[in-house]
């Protein structure tokens, strides 16, 4: 009780600045009009909420039909950091009511797109976006990050062996608390644990025959944890 009062007074704090007037760091404004437009979920809508940066937003452009079917909502904005994805985590996950979220995070911070962030700080971010959506009783599903080779925007970063560390850690965090793990690397993953050339645009992001193996792993284990 005492670290989630530290969660809920930390998160407070940093929505408070992050909307203050002519600051929008975390890009809120992105989804607030979509945001209104979602009632509280019908009987029977099993909403998952996807967090994420562009692997997230992405998704959606490539395969719009695979979120409108399963009543699956898309909020992932291209470049965040997972200090991001905690200050929308009110606005964009816990008011739209969701049963489960997905949360993928952390290749941004990794690649210092727009500050560097050490892991302890990635893993303490995901740790307080946990805490919330259990507080809320929502259901989290972790993401293991997909594979990346090199950043094309940012190359000689090394990312692969850091992206594996992470994913450790996103692991053992997982297994400590009794979480669910999407396993969004091995699908796509070569033998210099890069992307497979077939399944990604650009080393980074998946492309559409990616995104259908994201799609088997994403369905298979959310029906188990929905239970339908």
């Amino acid at each position: 009780m005492k670290y989630l009062f530290g969660v809920l007074l930390s998160f407070f704090c940093v929505s408070v600045f992050a909307q203050s007037p002519g600051n929008d760091w975390a890009d809120l404004s992105k989804y607030r009009e979509a945001n209104a437009t979602l009632s509280v979920p019908a009987k029977g809508e099993y909403r998952v909420v996807f967090l994420g940066s562009s692997i997230i937003e992405f998704w959606k452009d490539l395969d719009p039909d695979y979120f409108s079917k399963n009543f699956y909502i898309d909020r992932g904005i291209s470049g965040q950091v997972s200090p991001q994805l905690l200050i929308r985590f009110q606005q964009d996950v816990i008011n739209l009511h969701p049963h489960a979220v997905i949360i993928l995070a952390g290749s941004n911070d990794l690649s210092k797109d727009t500050s560097h962030i050490s892991y302890v700080r990635i893993m303490d971010n995901i740790k307080s976006m946990v805490e919330l959506a259990k507080y809320n009783h929502i259901k989290v599903l972790l993401c293991t990050y997909v594979p990346i080779g090199d950043y094309p925007w940012r190359k000689g970063l090394h990312p692969a062996s850091k992206i594996m560390k992470l994913n450790k850690m996103i692991s053992d965090y997982a297994k400590k608390e009794s979480l669910t793990v999407l396993d969004y690397f091995t699908p796509l993953v070569n033998k210099n644990n890069g992307q497979k050339a077939n399944l990604t645009k650009d080393g980074v992001h998946p492309n559409l025959q990616g995104y259908r193996l994201l799609e088997k792993v994403t369905d298979s284990v959310v029906h188990e944890v929905l239970h339908f």
